[in-house]
């Protein structure tokens, strides 16, 4: 069951352009220029019921203003849009009961309240029962593990206990949506992975849907199945995570350790085509021109190679003996600038 479903959505802002200084400034009272910014383009796009999905592209890529349009805050400026069976700017209360926002750069949270407070303040503004209350309440706590955090003043919790409590927050009337913006930012690993794991089990066990956007994407790769590419306000790709990072993992890089001292490289270790070790028995290394070089040692020897050259690479390390080895794809960073790169150009992923 679609729970969201868009065609042809689009938002165009009208923005006054004023010539640089004073006489600039004279010349507008009379004759004003403006330009028009599509900020969605076209957007076909549909939400599952219980889905999780993440909303990928760079600053400026139109993912915000889409939010803002799913969850009623702005109009579209054409297009068709249903959310759970509400045309979202019409900001009915039924509507706005069943979904939640929360923005890793702005808190919805009272600061000098103590977080059972804040608590009890939304369960009032939802007009939430005793009972449902603290039912939720007791589930989220344990959750996240925060029951020695519930009588603080949410000014004296850190970075990471406040995004739980701002997660309680907007969980706490148990809506069907859930719209993320960068809600790790900011966070250090710990917190990060404790984050990711708390938001798998919401949507696991309560069924929750989910919308992530983050330029983290460890978040992405970890959390949804699906992931939509917006560039320039246009979707660029719809499909499965894994396969939008498989298309664009182009690299492996191999390290592996030595007990043994490698014997010297012929010419610099560092330039490609690189000197690299060959077969046993004392054989000359052989020269590899897709292999580069990233760190040689005695002891020990990082390589990047094609993917599709992994397997030759490993065959050709392996008879030196290594105590240790490892294969590690791209960074998620790199893959997104690629993505990125081609949806700038208009190639479609």
């Amino acid at each position: 069951m679609n729970i969201i479903e868009t065609e042809r959505l689009t938002k165009t802002y009208r923005r006054f352009k004023k010539p640089e200084g004073l006489s600039g400034s004279i010349k507008s009272l009379w004759k004003r220029e403006y330009e028009e910014k599509a900020a969605v383009r076209d957007f076909d796009f549909t939400l599952q019921e219980g889905e999780f999905i993440g909303l990928i592209g760079p600053n400026g890529a139109g993912k915000t203003t889409l939010t803002k349009m799913l969850t009623g805050i702005i109009a579209p400026t054409s297009g068709r849009i249903h959310v759970m069976g509400f045309y979202p700017n019409d900001l009915k209360n039924e509507f706005k009961r069943q979904y939640a926002v929360v923005m890793g750069q702005k808190s919805q949270l009272f600061f000098e309240l103590t977080a059972n407070d804040t608590l009890r303040l939304f369960k009032e503004i939802y007009e939430l029962d005793e009972k449902q209350f603290r039912e939720t309440r007791a589930y989220f706590t344990e959750l996240f593990h925060v029951r020695e955090l519930m009588d603080m003043q949410v000014r004296t919790l850190s970075l990471g206990e406040r995004m739980k409590m701002e997660l309680m927050v907007a969980l706490l009337h148990n809506p069907r949506i859930l719209f993320l913006d960068e809600p790790s930012i900011g966070l250090d690993a710990i917190a990060s992975n404790q984050i990711r794991r708390f938001l798998k089990q919401v949507n696991r066990e309560r069924g929750t849907s989910i919308i992530l956007t983050s330029h983290y994407m460890e978040d992405i790769a970890t959390l949804c199945d699906r992931s939509v590419v917006i560039h320039h306000g246009c979707k660029v790709y719809d499909g499965r995570t894994d396969a939008l990072f498989a298309r664009y993992q182009k690299n492996k890089k191999i390290t592996a350790t030595f007990s043994q001292e490698l014997p010297p490289a012929q010419g610099p270790a560092a330039e490609n085509p690189a000197p690299l070790p060959g077969q046993a028995g004392g054989q000359s290394p052989r020269q590899l021109p897709c292999w580069e070089v990233l760190e040689r040692t005695p002891h020990k020897l990082t390589v990047l190679v094609p993917k599709e050259e992994a397997g030759a690479a490993l065959a050709a390390i392996m008879p030196w003996g290594p105590t240790d080895i490892s294969v590690e794809e791209d960074e998620i960073g790199t893959v997104v600038e690629r993505i990125y790169q081609e949806g700038a150009k208009g190639v479609a992923l």
